[in-house]
């Protein structure tokens, strides 16, 4: 299978960095799995790859939509696959970088986001309350034995994939790991960035104040101007919070503590979604940048490549 590096984590930890430094060490190419960095012209509130960054490793997925248009994650599913193609051609390692859990999620388990997906909701709900009532080892167990190769790809303890592959079997009688784009298709290995959770939240902090510096209240006016909270690009976090309030500067310092609040929360989700739906290695770059040799070791070992640095 085609082998794929995912750089995944809250906000403020570091992804970004990492991601450039192991596309420089193993001729890599960086695929975005953020959501809000498809829009051009918010380059601050999404924190997306500066100019630098983006010369010092190549970027797609990056500046590709106009804030008026919707990015679906079949869209993402489908950019993604073809890009994951034409980098492996080029004899080049594809890495995902980014904190949309549900992008990779649909790339990964193969998910079809059509009215075609196979699936029979009454089997869902008789899978979910097994899990529940035996334990989410006894129905891995039950998969494992009908699939070894899906099991193989799924922790025992993801209760919403192996019911997934469970159903999908039963729906269409073939293995879940031989279905027409339902089944992995993808060798991928996660590697995970995150911090003590008070470091992280002041450096969620920080990160605001630093945008609110940079220019993000004059680029939430460019996008009012666009059309403000009608547009598809209006909610990302910064954004929804301060549209609302953008002609009126005395609630600006609510609306940026709420800013604050809302990246918080959202850490907090991407740190219980990456937990929970994947196998991944966590690592603590702000506090132990020495560990980066340890993941090195971990993608070089995987990959099967020698790294340049």
């Amino acid at each position: 299978m085609t082998k794929v590096l995912a750089v995944v984590g809250p906000t403020a930890v570091g992804k970004t960095a990492l991601a450039i430094r192991l596309a420089q060490a193993f001729d890599g190419e960086i695929i975005s799995g953020d959501s809000m960095q498809v829009y051009r012209h918010l380059d601050i509130g999404t924190a997306k790859a500066t100019s630098a960054e983006q010369a010092a490793a190549t970027h797609h997925l990056i500046d590709i939509c106009d804030v008026d248009q919707q990015f679906t994650v079949a869209q993402f599913v489908t950019a993604a696959q073809r890009l994951i193609r034409e980098i492996t051609d080029r004899g080049h390692l594809p890495i995902i970088a980014g904190g949309t859990g549900f992008y990779l999620q649909a790339l990964f388990d193969g998910l079809k986001l059509g009215a075609d997906a196979p699936g029979d909701p009454a089997i869902r709900e008789q899978l979910r309350a097994q899990a529940q009532a035996n334990g989410p080892q006894a129905l891995w167990q039950r998969l494992q034995q009908l699939d070894p190769v899906a099991a193989g790809k799924i922790p025992p303890t993801n209760v919403r994939r192996t019911v997934r592959a469970l159903e999908v079997i039963q729906v269409t009688g073939k293995p879940f790991s031989r279905q027409d784009n339902g089944g992995p298709q993808y060798d991928e290995l996660y590697v995970a960035l995150n911090t003590d959770r008070q470091l992280l939240y002041q450096r969620i902090n920080q990160r605001v104040d630093q945008m609110i510096e940079a220019g993000l209240l004059d680029e939430v006016r460019w996008l009012d101007q666009q059309g403000g909270t009608q547009l598809p690009a209006a909610t990302g976090i910064g954004y929804r919070e301060l549209l609302p309030v953008i002609d009126q500067p005395a609630a600006y310092p609510a609306a940026i503590a709420q800013v604050k609040q809302d990246s918080r929360h959202y850490a907090k989700r991407q740190l219980t979604w990456f937990r929970n739906q994947t196998t991944a290695t966590w690592y603590d770059l702000v506090q132990h940048p020495e560990t980066y040799a340890q993941i090195q070791s971990q993608v070089a070992s995987w990959a099967g490549l020698s790294s340049h640095n």
